[in-house]
């Protein structure tokens, strides 16, 4: 029994190497925020679902699925197309923002959020901001943690940024993020944290490592393409991606 035990010891240390030496030491690092930092994502399935409702139709996981991640130019093109909505995409995007200066104010941090990023700010780790939202909405959703957010090397705002053509799953918000350090760091010294399955296609597509923090009730099929998968922030272990360790 003593002899098993000291092997199943030997091989979970041995897996826990291994995988270590998977990953590449970084020196940047690039967050989402929606669903990552800031627990949004029930809010904004509210906000669509409400609009979906004043025009007859029901904003379902399939077609969650396909905008999640996305500008917001993007989410309102997908419903107004597979909804065959009476309004215009741009229409749409209106009344989302619209309703997103109320429904999203004081919008809370996620588990792990602000320990990390106080850490790495303490550390010098150098770090940004990459969301798909615009200007206006990520203002209304920072206003309540506005101390913590100008620790952000800078923000790349996806529907508002005329340098990011293409949204999630295309790389251009993190190559663009990549860019503006004053360093100009290779990409595959960036590492980083999503949500979404097509936040981390479009890490990955950029050259980078993926923490990703999904969803608890999102296939575990769409998460395989990450570097790692973690429940929430707290789990993250920065040494491993040759960062400062907590303390």
């Amino acid at each position: 029994m003593r002899v098993y035990l000291l092997k199943t010891i030997a091989n979970s240390f041995a897996r826990r190497c291994y995988s270590t030496a998977n990953y590449r030491k970084v020196t940047h690092c690039i967050f989402d925020m929606d669903g990552l930092l800031l627990d949004t994502e029930q809010v904004y399935e509210k906000m669509i679902t409400q609009l979906c409702a004043k025009y007859g139709h029901k904003y379902t996981n399939e077609l969650m699925m396909k905008v999640l991640g996305g500008t917001e130019q993007r989410l309102s093109e997908i419903l107004c197309k597979e909804l065959n909505l009476p309004i215009s995409p741009k229409e749409f995007r209106d009344q989302l923002l619209v309703l997103g200066d109320t429904m999203l104010a004081n919008t809370p941090l996620l588990d792990g959020a602000e320990r990390l990023i106080r850490h790495l700010h303490k550390t010098r780790v150098p770090f940004a901001l990459a969301t798909s939202s615009s200007e206006r909405s990520v203002r209304t959703k920072i206003a309540h943690h506005e101390e913590l957010f100008k620790y952000f090397h800078h923000m790349v705002m996806g529907s508002s940024d005329k340098e990011v053509k293409f949204g999630k799953p295309n790389p251009d918000i993190f190559l663009v993020a990549a860019a503006r350090f004053p360093d100009k760091p290779d990409p595959s010294k960036c590492l980083v944290f999503e949500d979404s399955p097509h936040g981390v296609t479009a890490g990955i597509s950029a050259g980078m490592q993926v923490v990703m923090v999904p969803d608890p009730h999102l296939d575990k099929r769409l998460t395989t393409h990450a570097t790692i998968v973690l429940p929430t922030l707290a789990k993250f272990q920065p040494e491993i991606f040759g960062l400062p360790a907590f303390q």
